[in-house]
């Protein structure tokens, strides 16, 4: 997919909503810096990475786990900025409409929270994870007894069947198509435009009204990781109403759109045919949800420290605090306990156009001159950014392994001395670097800094401002006139697999592969890594290739990570930012007396 048609270069500025998978483009957009001074982190063990497993059978059986604390009942206020584009889950693919869509859509798989931080991969729907056969090609899925629509009607292998078929329709624009083009394995749109002209596809089989078969042409031991995101939550087949579908859809969640007055407010009221025994996912505690849009991250923010009145009652799925309130928020231990930190689950990097710089030695030089520290400094201190040092994300990556190629945890400020050898052992000892940046305030304060740590290095570096709006059309052109320019990737799931293929891969005007990295021998083996049917093994792999690829092309450095930190009223308990989807799961949310 097209990363432009999902960027949230424009939305970030004012909060932090970001994507949840291939196409997110990270923080480009982060506010302007807070103060330095009396900077302070919050404890590191409030933003550990997050762990997550596959689950059993039994693991996929409701209820869900209970927060601790936990009081059914109830009205929340969710608080935000911008109202949900799509509610129709084939639209869907950003991480605020996934998240919201957790209290009105299900899937065949999902997230299992077992404990803070720790997630299991189960059945939803499903009475399992899946099983898996053929080498990973086949995919069987059997539904549980009892799963409803919100007419009472049955959840049925056919409403399943029917739901990925839909995807190929043109009208579905949006969404995710990893499933879609691993049954097709071509341009899944010009293969199948969907089951509304009577055509359906072989490759999905339902024997009965509970079995629902995927092949798919080559193994894919991920495939129910996948079926976990939002996009592939289950349509009924009965009520499909196309386009209009994404404005009334049919609820299999445990709450109904009671009203719904577009960019103003929402109101859920209970589904009468969700069964909590069926449901490991989802607690659904408040029996009525309110959702006010239109409010800024810095009103917000405002209301909760203030926590007058209804605003006790209230949270925010992604209004992040501003820079402007960050270090009160931090300091004033009396909003301690309706405190949540995460660092953003997303990839952020600075891509070297690699048809342009073409000497290692030059890309290992300003890798070892990168200013990190200073970076940090500039976007409000570790309590705003953390430093990573590898392509994967550690949080959102299973079998995540740390290492440290350019020595930045050592020397966060860069070492010159260095940066100077290699230049000096280069074909251009004094090179000169075209340096893009997006124009914001924040960027145009974080180039200084990195113009600054480069020349120490003496290295040349000349700076192209660009148009907040058309930034990412702008590098995403192969004939680009740039050096080195800023871009972010996130996983869809947690695996390499939905990162490495898309930013190494196919070299295209509009494209995701920023660096231009041309390599045979990478596309083997990543495509060799996409079809182990071990996944373990694969995991591993995508682990060992993120420092081989450093090491054999250091095709970019690695960016700075945004840290997220968000306040809630006080009778909201069970409040936490989910870390994959870097926003604050309805999940664990309830109502305090």
């Amino acid at each position: 997919m097209n990363h432009r048609t999902r960027s949230v270069l424009a939305v970030l500025a004012a909060a932090s909503l970001t994507l949840v998978g291939a196409c997110a483009p990270g923080n480009q957009g982060a506010p302007s810096a807070a103060p330095s001074s009396g900077e302070s982190a919050p404890p590191q063990a409030e933003y550990k990475p997050a762990v997550i497993t596959l689950g059993t059978a039994e693991d996929s059986k409701g209820p869900a786990i209970e927060p601790e604390g936990v009081v059914k009942g109830g009205t929340v206020t969710m608080i935000d900025r911008d109202d949900f584009s799509h509610l129709d889950p084939a639209q869907i693919y950003v991480n605020t409409e996934s998240n919201f869509g957790l209290l009105i859509h299900r899937g065949l798989t999902g997230y299992k929270r077992v404990a803070k931080g720790e997630y299991k991969l189960v059945g939803d729907l499903a009475t399992d994870a899946g099983q898996v056969s053929d080498g990973g090609k086949t995919w069987t899925f059997t539904l549980k007894d009892g799963v409803k629509w919100q007419d009472g009607s049955a959840i049925t292998s056919e409403d399943v069947k029917w739901t990925i078929e839909r995807m190929f329709a043109p009208f579905v624009t949006f969404g995710p198509s990893y499933i879609q083009q691993w049954l097709t394995e071509e341009d899944y749109r010009k293969a199948y435009e969907g089951p509304y002209d009577g055509k359906r596809l072989d490759t999905i089989e339902t024997p009965d009204d509970k079995t629902i078969v995927f092949k798919f042409k080559t193994p894919h031991a991920d495939a129910n990781y996948a079926f976990a995101m939002g996009g592939y939550a289950i349509v009924p087949k009965a009520k499909d109403t196309k386009e209009k579908y994404d404005k009334e859809p049919v609820a299999s969640g445990p709450y109904i759109i009671k009203s719904h007055t577009v960019d103003k407010s929402m109101e859920l009221e209970r589904n009468p045919h969700w069964d909590a025994a069926t449901d490991p996912i989802r607690g659904a505690y408040p029996d009525t949800w309110k959702l006010e849009f239109g409010q800024e991250a810095l009103q917000i923010t405002d209301r909760f420290i203030a926590d007058n009145g209804p605003d006790q009652q209230a949270f925010t799925f992604y209004a992040t605090t501003p820079p402007e309130r960050l270090q009160q928020v931090l300091q004033d231990q009396s909003l301690a306990d309706r405190r949540m930190v995460s660092p953003s689950p997303y990839g952020n990097y600075y891509y070297f156009n690699l048809d342009r710089v073409k000497d290692i030695k030059v890309r290992q030089a300003i890798n070892h001159a990168w200013p990190s520290k200073q970076i940090q400094q500039t976007m409000g201190g570790p309590a705003a950014a953390a430093l990573p040092t590898t392509i994967l994300n550690e949080n959102t990556t299973v079998g995540y392994e740390s290492y440290d190629l350019y020595g930045k945890t050592a020397k966060p400020e860069g070492d010159i001395e260095k940066a100077k050898q290699l230049l000096a052992e280069s074909s251009d000892p004094n090179p000169t670097i075209v340096y893009a940046y997006n124009q914001t305030p924040t960027q145009e304060q974080i180039t200084v800094v990195i113009k600054n740590a480069l020349e120490k290095a003496g290295i040349k570096v000349v700076t192209k401002p660009l148009d907040r709006k058309t930034y990412y059309d702008s590098i995403s052109q192969t004939k680009n006139e740039f050096d080195l320019y800023w871009g972010g990737w996130g996983s869809d799931w947690p695996s390499g697999s939905t990162v490495m293929p898309i930013i190494f891969g196919p070299v295209s005007d509009g494209g995701q592969n920023m660096t231009h990295l041309r390599d045979p021998e990478l596309d083997a083996k990543m495509k060799e890594i996409s079809e182990n049917p071990d996944i373990d093994a694969a995991n591993a792999a995508w682990m060992a290739l993120d420092k081989e690829i450093q090491e054999k092309h250091a095709p970019l450095v690695v960016a700075e990570n945004r840290i997220a930190t968000t306040l809630h009223g006080s009778k909201v308990g069970g409040a936490e930012i989910d870390p994959q989807m870097w926003v604050v799961s309805p999940n664990t949310i309830f109502v305090k007396p």
